[in-house]
Parts: structure tokens; C-alpha cells; sequence
């Protein structure tokens, strides 16, 4: 199965996220975006259900295959509580590969302000899968839709 990139901008190993978490691969392995900057839209990385769906962070399970895929906007945006962000689906809908999820603006995670100590980071995990067990492209630039790896 296709993971799809969420969002554009330039790849990042998982273990350089600055949070323990996500570093550590504990919720699963994958890659980070460092994201554009202005507004974007964030879609779908794999076709599926949308199981989990907050503002800032959506789970999808895959239709091919029993995996899914969390995609995080930011890191420690949860704080946030909502704000800066749209979510476009509802949980349980159906998407594709490339639908639209949500709408944000990582230039506004700044790191300062009411954004102290976050940061636009986007990880993108294939969950409950060991760490290290995926082999990803961690170094370029991508735009939102095109492929980043392929999980089995």
C-alpha cells in the first residue's frame, strides 16, 4: 500500500521530531514533514476510513489493508485547542488518497506566543508497526499527493 504525502514540504527522519513520542517510533515508525509555510490543505496519505479526526491530528484506516496512518499538524498543537485549524471531514467518512482532511497555517506555529514551545513538524506514522521496520525517504522536498514509501 501507497503512503501519500499530507501536505508539502521538506522530509525529516521520524527520530529528529522534537518530541519523545514520535522520535522514539512508540506509536509506529514513518517520517516528518517540515511543512511549507501560509495556508495549506492537508489530505488524505492513504485511502480508508477516518477513525480519529481532531483539528490538529487524524487517524485513517487503510481500505487496501488494515494499517493506519496518523498524520499530526505540529507538535504539541493539541494546546491550541482547535484554533488555526479546520477539519474537513467527520470521523467515520470515507476518503481517497488526496482528499482533503484540513485546512492550517504551520507559519503561524512560530514556537513563541501562544505557540510557545510547539512547532509545525507534521509526522506522518503507519501505527502499531515495529520501529524502524519502514523504508523511508527522509531527505528532499515533496508536495501534498505524490508517494513517500510503501508499507506492506
Amino acid at each position: 500500500m501507497k503512503v501519500y504525502a499530507p501536505c508539502a514540504g521538506r522530509l525529516m527522519p521520524i527520530t529528529d521530531v522534537p518530541d519523545p513520542v514520535f522520535a522514539g517510533e512508540i506509536v509506529g515508525p514513518g517520517l516528518a514533514i517540515d511543512p511549507d509555510p501560509g495556508p495549506a490543505t492537508v489530505v488524505s496519505p492513504i485511502a480508508g476510513q477516518i477513525v480519529k479526526a481532531h483539528p490538529h491530528a487524524f487517524v485513517v484506516l487503510g481500505s487496501e489493508a488494515p494499517i493506519g496512518v496518523l498524520v499530526h499538524l505540529g507538535i504539541d498543537t493539541v494546546k491550541l485547542d482547535g484554533r488555526g485549524f479546520e477539519l474537513l471531514v467527520e470521523e467515520g467518512a470515507t476518503v481517497e488518497a488526496g482528499e482533503p482532511v484540513v485546512r492550517w497555517d504551520p507559519s503561524t506555529i512560530t514556537g513563541t506566543g501562544d505557540t510557545a514551545g510547539m512547532s509545525p513538524i507534521v509526522p506522518v506514522v503507519v501505527m502499531d508497526r515495529a520501529a524502524g521496520s519502514l523504508d523511508v525517504r527522509t531527505d528532499g522536498v515533496v508536495a501534498a499527493g505524490v508517494p513517500l514509501f510503501d508499507v506492506d
